[in-house]
């Protein structure tokens, strides 16, 4: 397939080894990757605190740059959830009939990456090599508003030379949520410590989600304690092999 990807500001600022790793990952699968190099944010900032007609502009220049695309894939479950989800709303809120309609066309075509692979492919073994022990956070856009279910953990179960670990109150939020974590910090830290304390208590070298938001929360937990344990996103750990690991 042809498949587009958009790397999320988060990844492109941050996390650029997460955006190398989703390429690497869906070329030794076959397909081949463009990168629009035009991409901007995807607007849920803007959206989430309120700034809706700045959120509107980013939303037409997102259906300007993918309007032909066979396929959107996304490191991350909660712009895939922006734009499948809320892009609808927000044309509704704008009063803007033909945007509604060119993103309610995009929309079915833009994926988070795992359930791309297991949803859309019907691929669970990638082929990954990874020698760690790993625990699984599921990130609350990907589990609650795409619904991927247990795509992820399907695809990780199939990782060799992996111990995959379960993680206690996997469902409950990291305790980021873009600016809740900014506006409520006393509880932010709160949820926080909870989910660390869970990782804490598996066992696991390495954290891993589809969001490096949450990644960014938690791995910061983590380092603040000097726990040892770190963080990896899930496509760094599919596209590793025995050949490279690449995280």
């Amino acid at each position: 397939m042809n498949v587009d990807l958009f790397i999320t500001c988060v990844n492109d600022a941050m996390f650029p080894r997460t955006g190398q790793a989703t390429v690497r990952l869906l070329e030794r699968l076959g397909h081949e990757v463009r990168f629009n190099a035009n991409q901007t944010c995807c607007g849920q900032m803007h959206l989430n605190t309120g700034y809706r007609e700045g959120a509107l502009k980013l939303i037409r220049k997102f259906v300007d740059d993918y309007r032909d695309a066979e396929v959107v894939v996304m490191p991350s479950g909660s712009c895939a959830a922006m734009v499948r989800e809320l892009y609808p709303e927000a044309a509704r809120w704008g009063g803007d009939t033909e945007l509604l309609r060119e993103v309610e066309d995009l929309a079915p075509r833009v994926y988070e990456l795992s359930e791309f692979l297991v949803n859309r492919l019907g691929v669970e073994d990638v082929g990954a090599y990874y020698p760690h022990r790993v625990t699984y956070h599921p990130t609350c856009h990907a589990m609650r508003v795409l619904r991927v279910g247990d795509a992820p953990l399907r695809l990780l179960r199939n990782v060799r030379g992996m111990t995959l670990l379960e993680l206690e109150g996997a469902e409950e939020c990291c305790g980021f949520g873009g600016t809740f974590s900014v506006k409520n910090p006393d509880v932010s830290a709160a949820m926080l410590a909870d989910k660390t304390r869970h990782v804490l208590d598996t066992g696991a070298e390495v954290c891993t989600a589809g969001d490096n938001s949450c990644l960014l929360h938690i791995g910061g937990g983590l380092h603040r304690l000097r726990s040892g344990a770190g963080t990896v996103h899930l496509a760094e750990i599919l596209a590793s092999t025995e050949e490279e690991v690449f995280a």
